[in-house]
């Protein structure tokens, strides 16, 4: 005859059906909190800044780890808390980068003395701004729909520490899901 040792010493669970699907719910919560926290979290695009690459009411998933690795690259499509309000969340391109001399004349970008290279820019306006240099740990970040951008050509930079992470996906409405790679 052959015992099954494995049940040997061990006691059977007695707790309540409604106590283990507490703690399932418990650990379930507190683990999406976590990632939400520290890994993706999904956010909804108000407004028509990021038209055509974002239109409003689509859905992007953020990787709010990706900057604890690599710094934040030209191009990347960044959510920040706005430097103004930080209780309110902005997206938008990054065009600058700590160091950059950027000059802007009527509607076309410089950079370090070069024309910037916008494929995503549709709608364009004639704005003009003198030569800036972007200072250490601050992005200079622009909407892609340059007519209906609210950004860093009027309220200034972004400091590196108000930068949530990353615009990686869209993953809402099902019609536009795609993933959002950088020009550059």
């Amino acid at each position: 005859m052959v015992k099954d040792s494995s049940a040997k010493g061990r006691k059977k669970s007695k707790k309540p059906v409604w106590r283990e699907m507490l703690e399932v719910v418990i650990w379930a919560v507190i683990l999406a909190l976590l990632i939400r926290t520290f890994v993706v979290e999904a956010f909804y695009i108000p407004t028509g800044s990021m038209e055509p690459t974002l239109m409003p009411h689509d859905r992007v998933l953020v990787a709010k780890f990706i900057y604890y690795f690599v710094e934040p690259k030209r191009g990347d499509i960044v959510v920040f808390k706005f430097p103004l309000d930080t209780s309110t969340d902005f997206i938008k391109r990054i065009i600058g980068l700590p160091g950059d001399h950027i000059k802007i004349v009527e509607g076309k970008v410089y950079i370090n003395g070069r024309l910037l290279k916008e494929p995503y820019v549709v709608h364009n306006d004639m704005f003009s701004m003198d030569e800036i240099v972007v200072p250490k740990g601050r992005y200079f970040v622009m909407g892609d729909n340059r007519p209906n951008s609210d950004d860093s050509r009027y309220w200034g930079y972004v400091p590196k520490e108000n930068i949530k992470g990353k615009a990686f996906i869209i993953y809402w409405p099902i019609t536009r899901i795609r993933i959002l790679l950088s020009p550059y």
